[in-house]
């Protein structure tokens, strides 16, 4: 079945392109969502008419996303968490919990936007975390987990 994208895809093609995919992906997902029309006559008229819009839309999409990236430099985020004698978290800090501390930062993200490739962090520490904004767009901010503990010793001290 041939499309023409709406909107680019990640690892199919890119607004305007017009590709070769399986009938039900195309039927079920990518003219259902609004990403792609089947290419016939009729709709490459139509889409000729419109790509000035689309990739107006796209062009302030990808604008949006830099001015994002660009309030994400340099941020750090300290989380506070339980954990055991060795550093071990009872329990984890995932994507939800990343992205929960941005927003109320200030930043807003979203929890799909936070990429943890080796999943949900278990162990106190600085780890380096990349927000995808955008197709082409990442930036990168440094999560600090610590233990709740350890605000707790340091008040008694003083």
């Amino acid at each position: 079945m041939q499309v023409i994208l709406l909107q680019r895809v990640v690892n199919l093609g890119k607004l305007g392109e017009t590709v070769d995919v399986k009938a039900g992906y195309g039927r079920n997902y990518l003219i259902p969502q609004g990403k792609a029309l089947p290419a016939n006559e009729a709709n490459i008229a139509k889409f000729e008419a419109r790509r000035a819009e689309l990739e107006a839309v796209e062009a302030e999409e990808l604008k949006v996303a830099q001015q994002r990236a660009d309030a994400l430099t340099d941020v750090n985020v300290i989380m506070r968490a339980k954990s055991g004698d060795e550093g071990k978290l009872f329990g984890s800090i995932g994507t939800r919990d990343i992205a929960d501390a941005l927003t109320a930062s200030g930043l807003e993200v979203d929890r799909q936007e936070v990429k943890l490739p080796e999943g949900p962090f278990r162990q106190v520490g600085e780890y380096k975390v990349t927000v995808q904004l955008h197709h082409d767009i990442t930036a990168e901010i440094l999560v600090s987990i610590l233990s709740e503990d350890a605000q707790s010793i340091d008040e008694d001290e003083e």
